[in-house]
């Protein structure tokens, strides 16, 4: 398992400049469409009932990039630099778009999935860049692990422009997106879910299209990353369960904070990685990028399932 692996991290795959940005494109609109829907009565929950978004906040962007990092270590044996800090990164993203929906369906605590949501989008700018330079660099330093060579890989990144280009991915567009909502609310009604749907859609076609043009890669490595993924993912939605029973949160706000925890936006992770000015092209990205480009279909079934579960169940009882 290891040494394919270790062959997949090495491999260049397969985009072309006008499909990078087409994907920087689809991530603007796609936080754009976010933004939409986001009010500034939806922070107000931070000061009039802290806790449970507190509670939330903590296990999406400080136990989950923790608790990854030590699964990453724990198996460092068995999966490659490549596949840890890609882990990591999607670890260290806010989270996903899709996450209100899913709330929504899971019957959870909307409102509370809608905070989190603008809270960790806003906040993403500083600790997505901050999350995997302090982890990724923890691993590259504890793992121990050694690169084909026979020496330790560096992790070679540009932090500053990482920063800038979060900030212009999500920073950008979440301004704009709750400009536009508060200034033309009747427009905003109308296009609301409309850009978010499209823009949902589009990035799908994209990573589909990703995957077709590099499909001998994808065939011959997606067996190990979907269980990676799967692992990672399972590992992710207990740790929102498990932190917010601890705290013994209402069962509406433990549905929306598993979700909330275990939907991530690894949009912004496949964007990042494109990038030549943060991402040295020495660093070995492909098993990263397949990360990210799993992750962003997987966590859509798993979302959707447990939405599926939980609707089975009234929120009284789980």
């Amino acid at each position: 398992m290891y040494e394919q692996l270790q062959t997949l991290d090495n491999i260049r795959l397969n985009f072309n400049p006008d499909g990078l940005l087409a994907l920087n494109i689809t991530l603007g609109v796609i936080m754009f469409g976010v933004a939409l829907g986001i009010k500034l009565e939806n922070f107000k929950g931070i000061f009039t009932k802290p806790r449970t978004i507190v509670i939330g906040y903590i296990s999406q962007f400080f136990l989950l990039p923790f608790i990854t990092f030590l699964i990453t270590v724990l198996l460092k044996d068995y999966i490659t630099q490549g596949i840890a800090l890609g882990m990591i990164l999607v670890a260290a993203c806010p989270g996903g778009n899709i996450s209100n929906f899913i709330s929504s369906l899971a019957k959870g605590n909307v409102e509370l999935s809608v905070s989190m949501t603008a809270l960790a989008t806003v906040s993403a700018v500083i600790l997505t860049p901050f999350n995997f330079a302090f982890w990724g660099g923890l691993y590259m330093r504890y793992s121990g692990q050694v690169g084909a060579d026979g020496l330790l890989q560096p992790l070679q990144i540009d932090t500053t422009q990482m920063f800038i280009s979060v900030f212009i991915l999500l920073g950008i567009p979440l301004i704009l997106g709750m400009i536009f909502s508060w200034k033309l609310p009747k427009i905003t009604k109308k296009i609301m879910k409309p850009i978010q749907t499209i823009s949902i859609l589009i990035f799908m076609a994209f990573v589909t299209i990703a995957f077709i043009k590099n499909y001998e890669y994808f065939i011959q490595y997606i067996k190990w990353v979907m269980i990676i993924v799967l692992i990672h993912n399972a590992v992710a939605l207990l740790t929102g369960f498990s932190f917010a029973s601890i705290f013994k949160t209402d069962k509406k706000s433990r549905r929306s904070i598993t979700i909330e925890t275990g939907i991530q936006n690894s949009g912004l992770a496949l964007v990042l990685l494109f990038n030549e000015d943060i991402f040295s092209p020495e660093l070995p990205l492909g098993g990263m990028i397949f990360i990210a480009a799993w992750w962003g279909i997987w966590h859509m079934v798993s979302g959707l399932g447990l939405a599926a579960f939980f609707t089975r169940f009234s929120p009284d009882k789980i």
